[in-house]
């Protein structure tokens, strides 16, 4: 790491810690040269970069002081409630401050040409950008592969619509997979079939056979951090996947809507595994800044350009937001944020599986192993009534999701489940939420009815 960015970093600490608090001066730029041991010059850069975030401002002949923070007013129900339900970012951890600065910068760049239409594919400054961050997750794609949608879900819409070059029509998604892009496609009349998936992964096998009988366009799959499961497929299976889309000429739509939120080594796209261009890669920027962000990302095969352009029909996201976010990650601030936010939710991550051996000594639950990302799985006895328990639990202010939203209305091999998603729970109230979650299970399981 560059020496700047570790004081950067060292100084936000204890902004964020209380050693600097609001209003005091920071210490002169000689004196924070001495103390870190380093230039005059890359303290300034330090200083620099702080004042940009808005977390100090210069007094000239002065010198630098901490920004005053606002303070959230206490909300007594809110800090007694423990949601695990909520799949939207922490507020706590939006970064307000920077995309601010990114918004400004865009606006003083960019000027009168962000209140136009602009063009249906997006920014070309943006998609440019796109390529060497995309190029992180081993997603190599030429600008005119790029495409920027209002969200994912925007996406999923046109592809689900569109025809495909196979001349296939179902869709083959997995079971549990999206809720709301389940509903879009039964609401849509879309022919749709579904594929077990567990904790363990996806019988390969079928899926084989699903690609050589079932008339499939394509298979639909959230191959890392999955939602509801949080697993993710080993790198063999990623492998294999994308070998039987070009076997079978059946086409993948990865949705890679946590990307940012891992570093675990192997854990490349489909995407990369793929030589015949048979792989949609899409990509979220809501789960990392803020979920109102409304920016997605699409890297589409040459094949099935012109067919997506044809139904989308008109640009559907906003030049301001595009040219924010392309300020944002070009100046460092996305992947220094995406660092802060993936470290924060490992942490919960953790705080929850201790939770879970502490507490489940009876084997009540069965947990997917999850060392990352966002979703837990907790599957249940058979005799456990799900509604029930959701129900008790949403009375002792204790929020979860039940599992079954997450299956085709037809689809039958179902697990028992609920959906564990920390990043709106507190770290200091996870363990007794688990605890809670526990014991009601066991009363269901001693319940007669």
């Amino acid at each position: 790491m560059k020496k700047y960015l570790e004081v950067l970093s060292d100084l936000e600490q204890k902004m964020n810690h209380g050693q600097f608090v609001s209003g005091q001066k920071l210490p002169s730029v000689r004196n924070a040269a001495k103390h870190y041991g380093c230039s005059v010059s890359t303290i300034t850069r330090a200083y620099a970069e702080l004042e940009n975030n808005h977390s100090v401002y210069s007094i000239a002949q002065s010198g630098y002081y901490v920004v005053e923070k606002q303070r959230n007013r206490p909300n007594v129900s809110e800090s007694n409630r423990i949601d695990f339900a909520s799949t939207s970012p922490d507020p706590s951890v939006f970064p307000y401050l920077d995309f601010k600065h990114s918004l400004d910068k865009a606006l003083d760049t960019y000027k009168f040409d962000l209140f136009t239409c602009g063009d249906s594919k997006g920014m070309e400054t943006l998609r440019h950008t796109l390529i060497s961050h995309l190029a992180g997750e081993q997603v190599f794609a030429k600008v005119d592969w790029i495409t920027i949608t209002s969200g994912a879900n925007r996406a999923l819409e046109i592809l689900a619509k569109m025809p495909f070059p196979n001349g296939n029509s179902v869709i083959l998604v997995e079971q549990p997979s999206y809720d709301l892009y389940l509903r879009f496609l039964e609401a849509e009349g879309i022919p749709v079939c579904g594929i077990s998936r567990s904790t363990a992964g996806i019988d390969l096998r079928e899926l084989e056979e699903k690609f050589i009988h079932g008339g499939i366009k394509f298979f639909y799959t959230m191959p890392r951090y999955h939602n509801p499961l949080g697993t993710s497929y080993s790198a063999d299976d990623r492998r294999i996947i994308a070998r039987l889309a070009s076997k079978y000429n059946v086409y993948i739509v990865e949705d890679d809507y946590m990307a940012d939120l891992g570093e675990e080594r192997g854990m490349d796209p489909i995407y990369s595994y793929n030589a015949t261009s048979h792989v949609v890669y899409l990509k979220s920027f809501s789960k990392i800044i803020f979920p109102g962000l409304r920016l997605g990302v699409a890297v589409l095969p040459e094949k099935v350009i012109e067919t997506f352009y044809e139904y989308q029909r008109y640009a559907d996201t906003s030049q301001l937001s595009q040219a924010a976010l392309e300020v944002y990650i070009q100046n460092g601030m996305y992947e220094r944020h995406k660092r802060k936010i993936s470290k924060q939710y490992a942490a919960r991550i953790i705080v929850l599986n201790e939770a879970v051996k502490k507490h489940n000594a009876a084997g009540l639950l069965q947990i997917s192993e999850v060392q990352s990302g966002v979703f837990i799985q907790f599957k249940m006895p058979q005799k456990v009534n799900l509604e029930r328990l959701v129900e008790r639990l949403a009375a002792m202010n204790i929020f979860v999701v039940s599992g079954k939203q997450f299956y085709l209305s037809g689809y039958m091999e179902r697990e028992k489940f609920i959906r564990i998603s920390i990043s709106r729970a507190q770290p200091e109230q996870i363990e007794a939420g688990v605890r809670m979650i526990i014991e009601e299970v066991g009363r269901e399981v001693k319940s007669p009815f």
